[in-house]
């Protein structure tokens, strides 16, 4: 196929590829990352781009308007490539660094919970290191050189009855390291259940021993080095997953993913290049090299798991929602293309059903839901809102399906927690004035998801809303920021002249109506929850609010919309990115892995689509904050 030039402003970026290929397949050849919520297929609109110069083959326009292509605005993935070309993409249509959530503190120490967990299993590694000095080989001391360092490993580990085992390429490479060495050795091992696996054999050294805590979500990838000998969080980096690229939701990429064999390995691909972007900068401000890091620990959920393993998700999003593994076997870095020890084992946090995977495994194994006699709430809030009720005697768990909407997607100007994006606002009851927070201190170009959460509760509070989500006209203060248009009713949180991308930044009835039902689907999951296992409200001591989007909640403001449940502030927990804290303390205590891997088969997952408890409580949440003002009694 004959080659054509794609020049990116306003970066003046200059590619060549193929006839036939997409703008947006193009523009993340060039290292530019386009929103693409829905996968590509043309649906969302995410993906606008000005085409400045020359004739592309157009297949589809979405729901671009007259005006926007009379300007040259196209879907960069309905627009083929069939010439030169020469076209912007605007800032609104970026794929930004996200407000990313790598934990709560830059010190590298233990917070006191986690201090305490690691104390009750004990700090006992994954991966260690062994210097060893053996004896040299004679004619009459002839014993091989595996048996004989099998034998002193033996020793120095007081194996007693437990195997030793030697991956196949080290043992290769055997002869001539001890002999370089000297016989003066640093033996490298991953200690399982099984034995002992020697992933690495080098000249002896001192140089300490890394391992990996990998937290993969759908909307961001964190990666923390751990010290495995001071558990000391060495350095820590996040940003976006370049899985977005391929749909913003778990389902279109499976969708995506299930069309060829060729799509998966690209977006494993995607998420793999991610993790190794984060650990190669880390790497190179701390002057690492991958083979001083032995072994990995990722949690995430149950899709993302197997889209990192190259596993067919198809079956997770088709009735009866099956994944293919629940326990994940552990695998080489090699195999997976981790930068880091080739021989590395790299493990996956068990995942629980479809949508309970093992990032909330690892939340829960940092809340120590498991051993008290207290009932907590487990809650992670995101596109899926997964929820664990429980104490040491029972644990059930359930997912609901809360759309888009917390993450931006299907909102008129919503984006991800990102530069620019809204995160709080003040309305004045009696002006309508706006006072707006945004991440960065930029301009605002849209709104996250805790600033539509703090958004609705303010369009409430100032009457410009009813409990049903409709837009009160006719305020009395006349405010011009309430108006209708031809398609909606919408409330003008920036005027143009005050945005970044050079027109009024809005919240529409519709935009408000798509809160309320993605509200809606997770307070009726909690509900649903407490109803099936007969537990009363009141009877919960603790909620714990994980994730990203959750540690930015503010509780009043969810309470008074009915996304959280009216008890006393002081019974809700923010715990960050409970993921990654857990891929952390199964990574330096083999106590907690096996924990971790007990708490994945002692869930019981309530599937919610069965009977119709779910939907009758999710039609009760459809108001602000529920039809059931007694639930809510704060709340007037």
């Amino acid at each position: 196929m004959p080659l054509f030039q794609i020049k990116f402003m306003p970066e003046n970026r200059i590619i060549q590829v193929e006839s036939g290929t997409t703008l947006l397949t193009a523009a993340a050849q060039a290292e530019i990352f386009i929103k693409s919520g829905c996968g590509g297929k043309g649906t969302c609109g995410a993906c606008k781009i000005v085409v400045l110069s020359g004739a592309p083959l157009v297949t589809g326009t979405g729901n671009l308007t007259p005006e926007q292509l009379a300007k040259g605005v196209r879907l960069a993935c309905k627009t083929i490539i069939q010439g030169d070309m020469t076209v912007e993409v605007p800032p609104e249509s970026r794929l930004q660094e996200h407000q990313v959530l790598l934990g709560d503190t830059q010190t590298g120490l233990l917070q006191e919970s986690e201090h305490d967990l690691l104390e009750k299993f004990g700090h006992h590694p994954l991966a260690t290191k062994q210097r060893i000095v053996l004896s040299v080989p004679t004619l009459t001391e002839n014993t091989s050189d595996w048996a004989r360092l099998n034998m002193e490993l033996r020793r120095v580990l007081k194996a007693g009855e437990k195997p030793i085992h030697i991956s196949f390429s080290v043992l290769q490479n055997l002869p001539e390291t001890l002999r370089k060495a000297d016989w003066n050795v640093s033996v490298t091992l991953t200690d399982l259940e099984s034995g002992f696996v020697v992933t690495h054999v080098e000249t002896g050294n001192d140089t300490p021993l890394y391992g990996l805590a990998i937290d993969i979500g759908t909307t961001t990838v964190v990666v923390y080095v751990i010290n495995l000998l001071t558990g000391e969080i060495v350095d820590q980096q996040g940003s976006y997953n370049k899985q977005a690229r391929y749909g913003d939701d778990v389902i279109s990429r499976i969708v995506y993913a299930v069309e060829s064999g060729e799509h998966l390995q690209e977006i494993r691909r995607a998420v793999v290049e991610t993790i190794n972007e984060l650990i190669d900068k880390i790497f190179s401000r701390r002057s690492i090299k991958p083979t001083d890091v032995a072994s990995a620990m990722v949690a995430g959920n149950t899709t993302m798991t197997q889209l990192f393993l190259g596993v067919d998700p198809k079956y997770i999003r088709l009735e009866p929602y099956i994944p293919t593994m629940s326990a994940v076997p552990p695998v080489s870095a090699r195999e997976v293309g981790l930068h880091m020890l080739p021989e590395a084992l790299v493990h996956c946090y068990p995942s629980v059903a479809s949508y309970v995977g093992g990032d909330i495994v690892a939340g829960t194994l940092v809340t120590d839901l498991a051993n008290g006699e207290d009932i907590i709430l487990f809650i992670d809030i995101g596109t899926n809102g997964e929820i664990v009720l429980g104490n040491q005697d029972w644990l059930v768990a359930c997912a609901c399906s809360a759309g888009p909407s917390f993450e931006g997607g299907g909102i008129t100007f919503g984006m991800r927690a990102m530069p620019g994006a809204i995160e709080r606002v003040v309305i004045d009851s009696e002006t309508l004035d706006v006072s707006l927070k945004v991440i960065g201190k930029r301009l605002p170009v849209g709104i996250c998801g805790s600033g539509l959460v703090d958004c609705v509760a303010k369009l409430l509070q100032a009457g410009i809303i009813d409990r049903a989500g409709n837009f009160q006209m006719g305020h009395p203060s006349g405010s011009l920021r309430l108006r209708a248009t031809d398609d909606d009713k919408e409330f003008v949180l920036a005027w143009a002249h005050q945005a970044g991308g050079q027109k009024d930044v809005v919240i529409t009835e519709n935009d408000v109506k798509n809160i309320i039902r993605a509200k809606g689907a997770i307070y009726a999951g909690i509900r649903s929850l407490l109803n099936m296992v007969a537990v009363d409200i009141e009877m919960i001591s603790r909620i714990v609010i994980a994730g990203g989007f959750g540690n930015y909640l503010n509780v009043h403001d969810s309470v008074q919309i009915g996304l959280l449940p009216d008890l006393e502030p002081e019974r809700f927990e923010f715990i960050g990115n409970s993921s990654v804290k857990g891929a952390r303390l199964a990574l330096l205590s083999q106590a907690a892995w096996r924990e971790a891997e007990e708490l994945g088969r002692k869930m019981t997952y309530v599937e919610l689509s069965v009977g119709a408890t779910f939907m009758d409580e999710y039609v009760s949440a459809l108001f602000l904050p529920h039809t059931d003002l007694a639930l809510f009694p704060s709340c007037h």
